[in-house]
This record gives structure tokens, C-alpha cells and sequence, in this order.
């Protein structure tokens, strides 16, 4: 072979190969602070929780319907859970609650959000979705 031809068959080969990569860089993923494609958040939310067998324990959390619901305090009112959307709002992977730092956490970029949903540290710029919580006797319900 020929040093043109090599070269030539080698162009080709890189051309190829970058086309791919620019096809999986394109403007349709999600970027920081929404991009192109929005982060799907649940709407219509409307689902009960009993306090008795779901999240017993401070810390706990439970993922239902695209929200993750937290137990904060170990008293049944209000401020003693919250319940946000579980896609973060940088690339839409799943939150994890961290209860020793009482803060979401994306495990994907390390996005860092406050119990009520407020990020403190990129790369997401946007807050998380806070949904309506109400408890009646062991039940709580969340709305949104």
C-alpha cells in the first residue's frame, strides 16, 4: 500500500469516528439548567404514604412516583418530611437523600441540594421540585 492510499484509508477511518462522537455530544441532552430537552418532573402527584410501615425512622426516604419523600424529624407534622422531585435537574439521574448531611446528592455529577430541594453546589444551577405534604393521623400525603 501506498503512503497516499494509507493515508487517505486513515482520513476516512477518523472522519467516521468523529461523526459518531459529535452525534453523541448533540444539542438534545439535557444540559445545566435545562438545555434543550426539560428534565421530565411528575405532575398530577397525588399518592399516600402510612407513617407506620414507610419511612418509621429519621433518615429514611422512599421513592414513589418520580418523588422522593423524606422523614426529617421523628414527630408526624409537617416540617418533619419533605418531598422532591428525584430526577435532578442537571441530567435527570436519581437523587440519593444523605441524612448524615441532611441534603440530596446526585450521584452522577455530586449536584448538591438542600432538604427543601435548593441547590447549594453545581453542576445543576436549578432547584428540585418541592411537592405539598399533609398528614392526617399516620397518613401523609403528597400533592403537586
Amino acid at each position: 500500500m501506498k503512503r497516499t492510499e494509507f493515508l487517505s484509508t486513515l482520513s476516512i477511518g477518523l472522519a467516521a469516528a468523529c461523526t459518531g462522537c459529535l452525534a453523541a455530544c448533540s444539542k438534545d441532552e439535557p444540559t445545566p439548567g435545562g438545555g434543550t430537552t426539560p428534565i421530565p418532573t411528575p405532575a398530577g402527584v397525588n399518592f399516600n404514604m402510612d407513617l407506620n410501615n414507610d419511612i418509621k425512622s429519621v433518615g429514611d426516604s422512599k421513592i414513589l412516583n418520580g418523588v422522593i419523600v423524606v422523614r426529617l424529624a421523628a414527630t408526624n407534622v409537617l416540617a418533619s418530611f419533605t418531598a422532591v422531585q428525584v430526577a435532578c435537574t442537571h441530567q435527570g439521574t436519581a437523587i440519593e437523600y444523605k441524612a448524615a448531611q441532611g441534603q440530596f446528592v446526585c450521584p452522577n455529577h455530586f449536584s448538591i441540594f438542600t432538604n427543601a430541594g435548593v441547590v447549594t453546589t453545581g453542576p445543576a444551577v436549578t432547584n428540585l421540585k418541592k411537592y405539598t405534604v399533609a398528614i392526617t393521623g399516620t397518613v401523609l400525603t403528597v400533592t403537586g
